[in-house]
């Protein structure tokens, strides 16, 4: 590419442009914006061609009134959004810790303990369903994961509901997410 004292250039591979000042062979002086003059190769330049200022491609508003007046008039107010994590949020807890089932599980084996914990997550399932709750979540613990065992075979039974793992970040490894169907023929 040839060029001429005069020529806008932009260097390659730097944030540097300039006017040409000087042509010596194929070593070319700049003056940058700056008052710097520099010399480049000549595959090392382009040419640009508007000789703008960056500050005229910038601002296309020369008064800065005209500038307030165009951003206040776009203000609009906020408008209070849900976000899509809190709208899909599970609307039922069920605890199924032990302890929080009952006072003492003093004198209980553990048969009569899990019983109770099944029995449980069985009427607040039928009352989800009954009351068209879409989510719920039961809390079970991680353990020996009997318990998890269980609770997957007893939702296994029920042809309106898909169950899976709850939100890691919130309930951790010990919390299994039940989805209830709403529209599902009963027969």
């Amino acid at each position: 590419m040839t060029f001429k004292v005069g020529d806008f250039v932009l260097v390659l591979d730097e944030d540097l442009s300039g006017v040409v000042k000087k042509v010596l062979g194929d070593t070319i002086s700049i003056e940058t914006e700056e008052g710097f003059l520099i010399n480049f190769k000549s595959n090392e330049l382009v040419k640009k061609q508007k000789t703008q200022s960056l500050k005229s491609e910038l601002f296309l508003h020369d008064n800065i009134n005209d500038i307030v007046v165009e951003k206040e008039s776009h203000k609009r107010r906020k408008q209070v959004k849900t976000k899509a994590k809190e709208r899909y949020e599970p609307t039922m807890e069920v605890d199924l810790h032990i302890n929080q089932l009952i006072k003492s599980p003093k004198g209980m084996s553990n048969h009569d303990m899990l019983t109770l914990q099944l029995d449980t997550a069985r009427r607040k399932l039928d009352f989800a369903i009954s009351k068209r709750i879409q989510k719920i979540v039961f809390i079970h613990g991680i353990g020996e994961g009997v318990l998890k065992m269980e609770l997957e075979y007893l939702f296994g039974r029920y042809n309106n509901v898909k169950f899976y793992d709850a939100n890691y970040q919130k309930y951790g490894l010990g919390a299994t997410e039940v989805y209830i169907f709403q529209n599902v023929a009963t027969n």
